[in-house]
């Protein structure tokens, strides 16, 4: 559990990251594509990939049974949605020579019949249902204070009302996240129940 430790700290420095490096890129009004639509895509995505580590340890910490199974795939759903389309941004900025270039590339991915839903308007949500459901669960088994469900639908919010506002939401979720440090430690060193 070594690794999901450490992605409770560096998963949302990532979306810090992202932020911060999306904000720069627009000071110039020229964000994608290139080096910082790269970039920023490029840290969300290690993010994205270190969460799953941070999810499996949140699975750990809550007793067995079908809503903790139930939670955890909604989230590993929203995850890969999330995945997908981050992936698809950066091809679609690689592929592009200019901003009108990569909005056609991206209409065109998200004309496949089913994609705009599932990787852009439903999917992604998911992950961040679950990680409020997810987190609800540990306040309510008392693993974690009841303030850090605010704090992670406050982050997931965050993004909704601006985008400029993601660094603000990375701190939100390394917040809520990094309570969960020594609970991961504890777990490692205790046999496995599940």
């Amino acid at each position: 559990m070594r690794i999901a430790r450490f992605a409770t700290v560096v998963a949302p420095l990532c979306v810090v990251a992202y932020g911060l490096i999306r904000l720069i890129g627009r000071l110039d009004g020229e964000y994608g594509p290139g080096l910082d639509w790269q970039a920023s895509h490029l840290a969300n995505l290690i993010g994205l990939g270190l969460l799953v580590f941070v999810i499996l340890g949140m699975r750990r910490l809550l007793s067995p049974g079908w809503g903790r199974e139930a939670a955890v795939a909604v989230t590993l759903v929203g995850l890969v949605a999330a995945v997908v389309q981050f992936v698809a941004d950066i091809v679609q900025g690689l592929l592009a020579a200019d901003r009108p270039e990569m909005s056609e590339l991206s209409r065109e991915f998200r004309s496949i019949p089913g994609a705009d839903l599932a990787f852009y308007q439903v999917g992604p949500q998911l992950l961040y249902v679950g990680l409020f459901v997810l987190f609800a669960m540990l306040a309510y088994s008392r693993t974690v204070p009841w303030w850090s469900v605010g704090v992670i639908l406050a982050s997931s919010l965050l993004p909704v009302v601006s985008l400029d506002l993601l660094p603000i939401s990375g701190i939100g979720y390394l917040v809520a996240f990094v309570q969960l440090r020594p609970l991961l430690e504890e777990r490692q060193a205790q046999p496995s129940i599940a």
